[in-house]
C-alpha cells in the first residue's frame, strides 16, 4: 500500500510540496485529510481552515 504522503500532496497553508516520509502533522476536515510541513501551519490551519480552503484570488 502507498503512504498518501508519496503522492505528493501540498500544505494548505505555505503552499510546501510534502513528497515522502512518514508525516505526522495532519489535520482531518470534513472528512478530508490535510498534511502539513510544520506545527505553525497545521495550528494556523486548525484555527481557520476555510481560509485556507478558499480558491486563490477571492
Amino acid at each position: 500500500m502507498k503512504d498518501p504522503v508519496s503522492q505528493r500532496t501540498s500544505d494548505p497553508v505555505c503552499g510546501m510540496r510534502i513528497d515522502s516520509g512518514p508525516v505526522r502533522l495532519v489535520s482531518t476536515h470534513k472528512g478530508r485529510t490535510y498534511y502539513f510541513c510544520a506545527a505553525p501551519c497545521q495550528r494556523s490551519f486548525e484555527k481557520d481552515p476555510e481560509k485556507y480552503l478558499r480558491p486563490k484570488g477571492l
